[in-house]
C-alpha cells in the first residue's frame, strides 16, 4: 500500500507542475503569434487535457464497453463545467467576451443538443434504440473539424487578456507546452491507476471507483490547468479550456469511439442527460443574469452545489 500511496502523490505532483508549465507555455505562444488565449485554451490546452478521456473512451470502444466510453465523456463534461469551472470562478471571476457569447457558448450548447438528437433516438421517437451509430460518429467528427477551423479563422485578439508575465523564448514555450501535456497525461494516468488499486485494496466497490475516481481522475488535467490559470488571472484560458475540452470530448472522442464501435446509450437516464444539458446552459445563464457578463463567485458556488447534488443522486442510486 505504501508504494501505491507514493505513486498517487507522484501522479498529483506531475499534474500540478504539468498544469503550471502548460499555462505558461500556451500563454506565451498566444502572445507571440497573435492568437487569443481563449483559442489556445480551446485547441492546444483543451485537446491536450482531454487526452485521458480519449484513451479511456477509445479503449472502452475497442473492447465493446459502451458504458465506459459514453459514461466517461458525459461524466467528465459534467465534472468539467460544474466542478472545475465552478471552483475556478470562485478563485477568479471570469469575464465573458462578445465572441464567447455569440459563438463559443452557443456552439457548446449546440454540441450537447446534437449529441442528444443523435444519441437519444428512441426517446425522441425516431429510432429503435438510443445510441450512436458509425454514421453518427462521422457527423460528430465532421462537426469537430469545421469548429476547429472556424476557431482559427474567426479568432479576434480582443479575446486576449493583458499579461505582465516575463517573456519566454519560443523554443522554451514549446518545450513547456510539450512537457506540461506529458506531465498532465502521465500524472493523470498514474493517479487513476494507483487510486483504483488503493480502492480495490480497501474493498471499495468497482462501481464506486468508476463513478468517483475514474470520472474525476480523467478530468484532473482540466482541474489542475483551470485552477492554475485562474490563480494566474488568465480567466479566458480557463474558460477556453473547459469549453474546448467539452466540445472535444463529444465531437472527437465520442465521434471517434462510435466509428470504432457503435455506442449504446442504454445506461444513461433522464437525469444524466438533463444535468449534462444544464451544465452547458449554466455558462450562458451567467452572462445574462443581472447583465453582469461574468462568471462570478456566486455562479461558481451554484455550479458546485449542482455538481454535489448530482453526485449525491448517483451515490443514492448505486
Amino acid at each position: 500500500m505504501t508504494v501505491q500511496i507514493l505513486l498517487l502523490l507522484a501522479g498529483l505532483a506531475l499534474i500540478v507542475y504539468g498544469a503550471d508549465f502548460l499555462v505558461d507555455g500556451a500563454s506565451s505562444v498566444a502572445r507571440k503569434v497573435g492568437i487569443s488565449e481563449f483559442v489556445i485554451g480551446l485547441t492546444i490546452v483543451g485537446m491536450g487535457t482531454s487526452a485521458p478521456e480519449m484513451v479511456v473512451s477509445f479503449i472502452g470502444a475497442i473492447q465493446g464497453k459502451a458504458d465506459v466510453a459514453v459514461g466517461n465523456i458525459v461524466g467528465s463534461n459534467i465534472f468539467n463545467t460544474l466542478l472545475i469551472l465552478g471552483l475556478s470562478a470562485m478563485i477568479l471571476p471570469m469575464s465573458i467576451s462578445r465572441s464567447n457569447i455569440r459563438r463559443d457558448i452557443p456552439i457548446n450548447i449546440g454540441v450537447v443538443l446534437l449529441l442528444i438528437l443523435l444519441g437519444m433516438k428512441a426517446t425522441i421517437g425516431y429510432g429503435a434504440e438510443n445510441g450512436l451509430t458509425r454514421l453518427d460518429g462521422g457527423i460528430l467528427l465532421a462537426a469537430f473539424i469545421i469548429y476547429i477551423w472556424s476557431c482559427f479563422k474567426f479568432d479576434k485578439k480582443e479575446d486576449s487578456e493583458g499579461s505582465s508575465d516575463k517573456e519566454i523564448g519560443t523554443a522554451k514555450a514549446i518545450l513547456l507546452i510539450i512537457g506540461g501535456l506529458a506531465g498532465l497525461i502521465i500524472g493523470g494516468r498514474l493517479f487513476v491507476d494507483s487510486a483504483t488499486t488503493l480502492a480495490t485494496m480497501l474493498g471499495v466497490s468497482e462501481k464506486f471507483v468508476a463513478i468517483t475516481i475514474l470520472a474525476g481522475g480523467t478530468s484532473l488535467p482540466e482541474l489542475a490547468t483551470c485552477v492554475v490559470a485562474a490563480a494566474k488571472k488568465k480567466g479566458q484560458l480557463a474558460l477556453g479550456n473547459i469549453i474546448g475540452s467539452n466540445i472535444f470530448n463529444i465531437l472527437l472522442i465520442l465521434g471517434g469511439s462510435a466509428l470504432i464501435n457503435p455506442l449504446s446509450f442504454a445506461d444513461l437516464d433522464y437525469v444524466d442527460i438533463g444535468v449534462l444539458l444544464l451544465s452547458s446552459l449554466m455558462i450562458l445563464a451567467s452572462y445574462f443574469f443581472f447583465r453582469k457578463k461574468v462568471i462570478d463567485r456566486g455562479d461558481g458556488a451554484i455550479m458546485f452545489l449542482i455538481w454535489g447534488a448530482y453526485m449525491a443522486y448517483l451515490f443514492i442510486n448505486l
